[in-house]
């Protein structure tokens, strides 16, 4: 960190007279500067409205400013650290500016604003990368209220140098310096406001806690319309249930009939077809030699005397087959 000069502590010198001032890049028809727009944190805590699009000018008497490496994605983080070692104290404000892979900074102690919140330092626009910014041979100069500071570059080591003190006393020191002056206008320049790690980070948690509560919110709204509608559709809606009932009790009674039907055994059925084949076959000396279940068929053999005639056979629903076996009967068959 480039160590600050102060007041009437700083050193200055060269020779007497500067140079012609130039003209700024914000020339005589410069634009007004745009007023400030909030941004993403503050659209999501909801203070779009207590937002100041229009900052004052003022120049803090505890001004500070320095340089440090530049390392991308923690710039806020390293100059808060710089700015609170060099003002003593975490609670700062900053502003910094990126260039050439360094960051310049301003800062002071958030005390110094006390008077000012709603306030950015004009300086904070020659800093190197901003609108007031030529190069780093000139001396940026901006008074207000009896008091001036200017921005300078040593030209030996480079470091950036802010001289801060009474107008009568810096401003015959800034201008005996060799060297290009330009004097900040803050009517053109670009709008550099300060920043405060610790209101940021109020802000963020303030945008968190609404946008959950939006959230629930949404969430429990969506859900009490979506029971309204069930609610509603259910009252109003006329359910005609008596084909339903009719076809639900169909399908019961086919169910018990498939149950009944898959625990009754056919054992029952076949011992008494067996009996009556029996039967039959012993009144015409006849023998019953298969009866064989195959699913829901039925076959069965018998041996019976050759002088049966036609009728007797079918009367046991038998089929002579031809067949005459050793002991001179014949083979018939019978189905079912």
């Amino acid at each position: 960190m480039e160590t600050p000069v102060r007041g009437d502590d700083a050193q200055v010198g060269g020779r007497k007279g500067g140079r012609p001032v130039p003209k700024g890049p914000e020339g005589a028809g410069a634009v007004k500067r745009l007023p400030l727009r909030p941004g993403v944190a503050d659209r999501l805590a909801g203070e779009v409205r207590e937002f100041k699009a229009e900052l004052n000018p003022y120049l803090p008497m505890d001004l500070i400013g320095g340089s440090i490496p530049h390392i991308p994605g923690s710039e806020d983080e390293a100059v808060w650290n710089a700015a609170a070692q060099a003002c003593a104290t975490e609670k700062v404000h900053y502003v910094y500016s990126i260039d050439e892979k360094r960051i310049w900074y301003l800062a002071c102690p958030s005390s110094s604003l006390a008077s000012n919140p709603d306030s950015w330092c004009p300086l904070a626009a020659a800093l190197p990368g901003q609108s007031e910014f030529w190069d780093k041979e000139t001396v940026y100069l901006y008074e207000q209220e009896g008091i001036a500071s200017a921005l300078r570059w040593d030209p030996e080591t480079g470091r950036m140098q802010v001289f801060l003190g009474a107008a009568r006393t810096i401003l015959p020191r800034i201008q005996s310096m060799d060297a290009n002056f330009v004097t900040v206008n803050p009517e053109v320049a670009k709008t550099l406001p300060w920043r405060n790690k610790a209101l940021y980070t109020e802000k963020l948690a303030r945008a968190t806690t609404r946008v959950l509560l939006l959230t629930g919110l949404a969430v429990n709204v969506f859900c009490i319309l979506l029971l309204t509608v069930n609610f509603l559709a259910t009252g109003v809606m006329q359910r005609d249930l008596t084909q339903v009932r009719a076809e639900t009790e169909a399908k019961a009674a086919d169910l018990m009939m498939q149950a009944a039907q898959s625990m009754q055994s056919d054992m029952i059925r076949h011992m008494v077809r067996i009996q009556e084949l029996l039967d039959s076959l012993r009144r015409i000396d006849g023998t019953l030699v298969r009866y064989e279940v195959n699913g829901n068929s039925v076959q069965w053999e018998a041996l019976v005397p050759r002088a049966l005639e036609g009728n007797d056979i079918s009367a046991i629903r038998g089929r002579a087959t031809g067949v005459i076996e050793k002991d001179g009967r014949v083979r018939i068959v019978g189905s079912r």
